[in-house]
Protein backbone atom coordinates (compact mmCIF):
# COMPACT_ATOMS: atom_id res chain seq x y z
CA UNK A 1 0.00 0.00 0.00
CA UNK A 2 2.85 2.37 0.90
CA UNK A 3 4.60 1.64 -2.39
CA UNK A 4 1.41 2.36 -4.34
CA UNK A 5 0.97 5.64 -2.49
CA UNK A 6 4.55 6.63 -3.29
CA UNK A 7 4.05 5.74 -6.95
CA UNK A 8 0.93 7.89 -7.07
CA UNK A 9 2.75 10.83 -5.48
CA UNK A 10 5.64 10.43 -7.89
CA UNK A 11 3.22 10.38 -10.82
CA UNK A 12 1.46 13.53 -9.66
CA UNK A 13 4.82 15.29 -9.42
CA UNK A 14 6.09 14.05 -12.79
CA UNK A 15 6.46 16.14 -15.95
CA UNK A 16 4.23 13.66 -17.75
CA UNK A 17 1.35 14.16 -15.32
CA UNK A 18 1.70 17.95 -15.20
CA UNK A 19 1.86 18.21 -18.98
CA UNK A 20 -1.13 15.93 -19.42
CA UNK A 21 -3.28 17.85 -16.94
CA UNK A 22 -2.27 21.34 -18.10
CA UNK A 23 -2.68 20.63 -21.82
CA UNK A 24 -5.95 18.73 -21.40
CA UNK A 25 -7.37 21.47 -19.18
CA UNK A 26 -6.34 24.16 -21.67
CA UNK A 27 -7.91 22.38 -24.62
CA UNK A 28 -11.10 21.68 -22.67
CA UNK A 29 -11.38 25.38 -21.81
CA UNK A 30 -10.84 26.41 -25.43
CA UNK A 31 -13.35 23.80 -26.64
CA UNK A 32 -16.00 24.96 -24.17
CA UNK A 33 -15.43 28.62 -25.10
CA UNK A 34 -15.73 27.85 -28.80
CA UNK A 35 -18.88 25.82 -28.26
CA UNK A 36 -20.46 28.69 -26.29
CA UNK A 37 -19.50 31.18 -28.99
CA UNK A 38 -20.89 28.88 -31.70
CA UNK A 39 -24.25 28.84 -29.94
CA UNK A 40 -24.18 32.64 -30.12
CA UNK A 41 -23.44 32.36 -33.85
CA UNK A 42 -26.58 30.25 -34.25
CA UNK A 43 -28.69 32.75 -32.30
CA UNK A 44 -27.31 35.66 -34.32
CA UNK A 45 -27.99 33.83 -37.59
CA UNK A 46 -31.57 33.15 -36.57
CA UNK A 47 -32.11 36.80 -35.59
CA UNK A 48 -30.64 37.99 -38.90
CA UNK A 49 -33.01 35.72 -40.84
CA UNK A 50 -36.01 36.78 -38.76
CA UNK A 51 -35.21 40.48 -39.21
CA UNK A 52 -34.67 40.01 -42.95
CA UNK A 53 -37.96 38.14 -43.42
CA UNK A 54 -39.81 40.96 -41.66
CA UNK A 55 -38.23 43.49 -44.03
CA UNK A 56 -39.09 41.36 -47.07
CA UNK A 57 -42.65 40.59 -46.01
CA UNK A 58 -44.40 43.36 -47.93
CA UNK A 59 -42.55 43.39 -51.24
CA UNK A 60 -40.49 40.24 -51.70
CA UNK A 61 -42.31 37.36 -50.10
CA UNK A 62 -40.89 34.83 -52.57
CA UNK A 63 -37.27 35.39 -51.54
CA UNK A 64 -36.34 32.56 -49.20
CA UNK A 65 -34.39 33.49 -46.09
CA UNK A 66 -34.16 30.86 -43.40
CA UNK A 67 -31.96 29.43 -40.66
CA UNK A 68 -31.73 25.74 -39.81
CA UNK A 69 -30.05 24.38 -36.69
CA UNK A 70 -28.67 21.24 -38.32
CA UNK A 71 -26.79 19.75 -35.37
CA UNK A 72 -24.75 20.56 -32.30
CA UNK A 73 -21.87 21.68 -34.50
CA UNK A 74 -23.58 22.94 -37.66
CA UNK A 75 -26.00 25.65 -38.69
CA UNK A 76 -27.32 26.60 -42.15
CA UNK A 77 -28.39 30.01 -43.43
CA UNK A 78 -30.35 30.03 -46.69
CA UNK A 79 -30.64 33.34 -48.53
CA UNK A 80 -32.16 32.98 -52.00
CA UNK A 81 -29.70 31.12 -54.25
CA UNK A 82 -26.96 30.92 -51.64
CA UNK A 83 -26.42 28.88 -48.51
CA UNK A 84 -23.94 29.67 -45.76
CA UNK A 85 -22.86 26.68 -43.70
CA UNK A 86 -21.52 27.49 -40.24
CA UNK A 87 -19.61 24.61 -38.67
CA UNK A 88 -17.59 24.26 -35.51
CA UNK A 89 -14.60 21.93 -35.56
CA UNK A 90 -14.50 19.68 -32.51
CA UNK A 91 -10.71 19.80 -32.19
CA UNK A 92 -8.43 22.53 -30.81
CA UNK A 93 -5.58 23.88 -32.93
CA UNK A 94 -2.40 25.86 -32.43
CA UNK A 95 -1.03 28.30 -34.99
CA UNK A 96 2.23 27.36 -36.76
CA UNK A 97 5.33 28.95 -35.25
CA UNK A 98 5.92 31.08 -38.35
CA UNK A 99 2.37 32.46 -38.43
CA UNK A 100 2.21 36.23 -37.93
CA UNK A 101 -0.07 35.88 -34.93
CA UNK A 102 2.74 34.11 -33.03
CA UNK A 103 4.83 37.29 -33.27
CA UNK A 104 2.27 39.52 -31.56
CA UNK A 105 2.87 40.69 -27.95
CA UNK A 106 -0.46 39.15 -26.92
CA UNK A 107 0.77 35.64 -27.80
CA UNK A 108 4.38 36.16 -26.78
CA UNK A 109 3.24 37.09 -23.28
CA UNK A 110 1.37 33.77 -23.01
CA UNK A 111 1.77 31.22 -25.79
CA UNK A 112 -1.20 29.18 -24.55
CA UNK A 113 -3.37 31.99 -25.93
CA UNK A 114 -2.57 30.70 -29.42
CA UNK A 115 -4.55 27.48 -28.87
CA UNK A 116 -7.87 28.00 -30.60
CA UNK A 117 -11.14 26.45 -31.59
CA UNK A 118 -12.34 27.09 -35.15
CA UNK A 119 -15.71 28.09 -36.61
CA UNK A 120 -15.86 27.82 -40.41
CA UNK A 121 -18.25 29.66 -42.73
CA UNK A 122 -18.67 28.03 -46.15
CA UNK A 123 -20.67 29.37 -49.09
CA UNK A 124 -22.58 26.85 -51.23
CA UNK A 125 -25.24 27.14 -53.89
CA UNK A 126 -28.70 26.45 -52.48
CA UNK A 127 -29.51 24.26 -55.49
CA UNK A 128 -26.58 21.98 -54.60
CA UNK A 129 -28.58 20.77 -51.59
CA UNK A 130 -32.01 21.08 -53.20
CA UNK A 131 -31.07 18.77 -56.08
CA UNK A 132 -28.61 16.62 -54.14
CA UNK A 133 -25.65 17.57 -56.35
CA UNK A 134 -23.02 15.86 -54.25
CA UNK A 135 -20.12 16.88 -56.49
CA UNK A 136 -20.73 20.62 -56.18
CA UNK A 137 -18.14 22.83 -54.53
CA UNK A 138 -18.41 25.14 -51.56
CA UNK A 139 -15.91 27.84 -50.64
CA UNK A 140 -14.52 28.92 -47.30
CA UNK A 141 -15.55 32.55 -46.85
CA UNK A 142 -14.15 33.02 -43.36
CA UNK A 143 -12.96 31.14 -40.32
CA UNK A 144 -13.10 32.41 -36.77
CA UNK A 145 -10.60 31.39 -34.10
CA UNK A 146 -11.58 31.47 -30.41
CA UNK A 147 -8.98 31.10 -27.64
CA UNK A 148 -9.03 30.41 -23.90
CA UNK A 149 -9.96 34.03 -23.13
CA UNK A 150 -12.67 34.12 -25.82
CA UNK A 151 -10.57 36.57 -27.80
CA UNK A 152 -11.04 36.08 -31.52
CA UNK A 153 -9.27 36.27 -34.85
CA UNK A 154 -10.95 36.22 -38.28
CA UNK A 155 -9.25 34.90 -41.40
CA UNK A 156 -10.85 35.19 -44.80
CA UNK A 157 -11.41 37.40 -47.77
CA UNK A 158 -10.53 41.06 -47.28
CA UNK A 159 -13.68 41.85 -49.27
CA UNK A 160 -15.83 40.56 -46.41
CA UNK A 161 -15.03 43.80 -44.60
CA UNK A 162 -14.47 41.93 -41.36
CA UNK A 163 -10.91 40.62 -41.30
CA UNK A 164 -8.44 40.49 -38.40
CA UNK A 165 -5.00 38.92 -38.70
CA UNK A 166 -4.39 38.98 -34.94
CA UNK A 167 -6.44 38.37 -31.83
CA UNK A 168 -8.65 41.27 -30.84
CA UNK A 169 -8.05 42.98 -27.51
CA UNK A 170 -11.42 42.02 -26.07
CA UNK A 171 -13.53 38.84 -25.91
CA UNK A 172 -15.94 38.34 -28.78
CA UNK A 173 -19.38 39.92 -28.32
CA UNK A 174 -22.80 39.51 -29.91
CA UNK A 175 -22.35 42.63 -32.05
CA UNK A 176 -19.11 41.29 -33.55
CA UNK A 177 -20.68 37.90 -34.21
CA UNK A 178 -23.57 39.49 -36.10
CA UNK A 179 -21.17 41.62 -38.16
CA UNK A 180 -19.10 38.57 -39.08
CA UNK A 181 -22.18 36.67 -40.30
CA UNK A 182 -23.62 39.65 -42.17
CA UNK A 183 -20.27 40.31 -43.85
CA UNK A 184 -20.03 36.65 -44.91
CA UNK A 185 -23.55 36.79 -46.35
CA UNK A 186 -22.83 40.01 -48.26
CA UNK A 187 -19.63 38.57 -49.68
CA UNK A 188 -21.45 35.39 -50.73
CA UNK A 189 -24.14 37.40 -52.53
CA UNK A 190 -21.48 39.30 -54.49
CA UNK A 191 -19.51 36.09 -55.14
CA UNK A 192 -21.21 35.20 -58.43
CA UNK A 193 -21.54 31.93 -60.29
CA UNK A 194 -19.42 32.04 -63.47
CA UNK A 195 -19.90 29.94 -66.60
CA UNK A 196 -17.41 27.04 -66.54
CA UNK A 197 -14.91 26.79 -69.43
CA UNK A 198 -16.37 25.11 -72.52
CA UNK A 199 -13.78 22.30 -72.49
CA UNK A 200 -14.88 21.21 -69.02
CA UNK A 201 -18.47 20.46 -70.09
CA UNK A 202 -18.18 19.62 -73.80
CA UNK A 203 -18.30 15.85 -73.33
CA UNK A 204 -20.60 13.36 -71.59
CA UNK A 205 -21.40 9.67 -71.92
CA UNK A 206 -24.45 7.76 -73.13
CA UNK A 207 -24.66 6.09 -69.73
CA UNK A 208 -24.93 9.43 -67.95
CA UNK A 209 -27.69 10.54 -70.31
CA UNK A 210 -29.61 7.27 -69.84
CA UNK A 211 -29.31 7.62 -66.09
CA UNK A 212 -30.67 11.14 -66.43
CA UNK A 213 -27.94 12.15 -64.05
CA UNK A 214 -25.49 14.19 -66.10
CA UNK A 215 -26.79 17.58 -65.10
CA UNK A 216 -27.27 16.50 -61.49
CA UNK A 217 -23.72 15.11 -61.24
CA UNK A 218 -22.06 17.85 -63.25
CA UNK A 219 -19.86 19.67 -60.76
CA UNK A 220 -20.92 23.26 -60.16
CA UNK A 221 -19.14 25.94 -58.17
CA UNK A 222 -18.88 29.70 -58.23
CA UNK A 223 -15.29 29.70 -59.48
CA UNK A 224 -15.10 26.25 -61.03
CA UNK A 225 -12.40 26.18 -63.69
CA UNK A 226 -11.19 29.65 -62.78
CA UNK A 227 -8.37 30.70 -60.51
CA UNK A 228 -9.52 31.02 -56.90
CA UNK A 229 -7.23 33.41 -55.06
CA UNK A 230 -5.70 32.69 -51.67
CA UNK A 231 -7.57 33.98 -48.64
CA UNK A 232 -5.25 36.93 -48.14
CA UNK A 233 -5.36 38.28 -51.69
CA UNK A 234 -6.63 41.83 -51.90
CA UNK A 235 -8.10 41.70 -55.40
CA UNK A 236 -11.44 40.16 -56.13
CA UNK A 237 -11.51 37.17 -58.50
Amino acid sequence: MEAATNNLENLENSKFYNKLVSKASLKRLVYNNTKEVFQEFKKAAEHICTDTRKSLRDNNEKIKVDFKDKSEFEGEIIFAGDTLIMSMHTNVFEFPRLHNVMKTPYIQQDQTRSYSGVINLYNFLTDSFKYNRLNDSGYLVARVFINKEKHFLVEGKHQTGFYFDQFMNNPIEKDSIRKIIESAILYSIDFDLLTPPYDMVKETSVNEVFENSFFMKQKTGKRLGFRFQADHDQTKE
